[in-house]
């Protein structure tokens, strides 16, 4: 959760030392993908300090009977007992996470975990809080997958103002303070570059390989840029408004309501001039923009008890204090 840390079991199987990286693998119904991507991950990680979280995301097929076959030291499998979908599979790794920076990646082999190195060493020489990969030369159908693609990703730069080439890319790397910080709930995964502009990160973008998809069916269709727009709507309330709804839905009341007042005080002036008002549509428009005004100035004053008593109830506090420096 937002502002907590979790039981971690990693902190018990490593001890309290930080790893350098820790890699977080989503499958779902991926079992002929286990065996070449894990020997993938463990040929392009050699050398490097690393554990590897798979999180089976309720898989129906064999793939955590493969997935625990060819595990190594490194490895550990969280076993979901049903599909929650993939934003609930990241945050289950993440907070399992104890490496000082934390990668996610799809676990159906087009991301090739041969970047990682190249991605993380770049934001640990640059100082970047999050390394986003781009698609370069994506192997994927045009119809299905990057028309939808370049659409969502149009919409979500120039509404968010938070300027990526690919938000569909999932291999990032990032500092564990602002992965573990973001809060992902939902199907949020695909506007993480948008909550961890929210943490205050710095990011930048690099070309990555993409492959073909050889083994196992995509998970995503035409029907996935509708629910991009819906989770937009509420990417960009989180991102304006989450702290200060009265704000937007007040805004709107207001403006709502006053109109509505106008409008009766034009009618009003009307029947006294003794013209015929009832039956007119602008006396239904009137009242329903008066009536609308109030509803929208009471969501506002709820929601703004709902934020208090989420933060105050819970020692929840509306900020992130990424170090404290004692001077000498």
């Amino acid at each position: 959760m937002r502002g907590q840390k979790s039981f971690n079991f990693g902190q018990i199987l490593y001890g309290m030392s930080k790893l350098q990286l820790s890699l977080v693998v989503t499958v779902y119904n991926e079992e002929e993908n286990i065996k070449p991507l894990l020997e993938a991950v463990y040929t392009a990680l050699e050398g490097i300090s690393y554990e590897l979280i798979l999180v089976d995301d309720g898989s129906t097929d064999k793939t955590v009977e493969e997935s625990k076959k060819y595990s190594n030291e490194h490895t550990r499998v969280l076993i979901f007992n049903k599909n929650y979908g993939q934003t609930t599979a990241l945050a289950a790794g993440i907070d399992h996470a104890v490496g000082e920076y934390i990668v996610t990646m799809d676990g159906d082999l087009q991301n090739d975990p041969s970047d990682i190195p190249m991605m993380l060493q770049k934001a640990i020489d640059e100082d970047w809080d999050v390394v986003a990969g781009v698609r370069a030369n994506r192997q994927d159908g045009f119809v299905l997958r990057k028309l939808p693609s370049k659409f969502a990703n149009w919409m979500i730069r120039n509404t968010t103002k938070v300027y990526l080439k690919d938000y569909g890319c999932s291999l990032r790397v990032y500092k564990a303070h602002i992965a573990q910080n973001m809060g992902l709930y939902g199907e949020l995964h695909r506007f993480i570059p948008v909550l961890a502009k929210q943490e205050g990160a710095k990011m930048t973008e690099v070309n990555v390989k993409h492959h073909p998809r050889i083994h196992g069916t995509s998970k995503y269709g035409l029907n996935r840029t509708f629910k991009v727009m819906a989770d937009l709507i509420l990417m960009l309330f989180f991102q304006k408004y989450l702290q200060r709804p009265i704000h937007l839905f007040g805004t709107i009341g207001l403006l709502s309501f006053f109109v509505g007042i106008l409008i009766n005080i034009y009618l009003l002036v009307l029947k006294i001039a003794g013209e015929d008002i009832w039956g007119r549509p602008i006396l239904l428009v009137g009242l329903i923009l008066v009536l609308g005004g109030l509803q929208l100035i009471t969501t506002g004053i709820v929601a703004e008890i709902i934020v208090r008593t989420y933060f105050e109830s819970q020692d929840k506090k509306t900020y992130t204090i990424k170090q404290v420096y004692q001077g000498e």
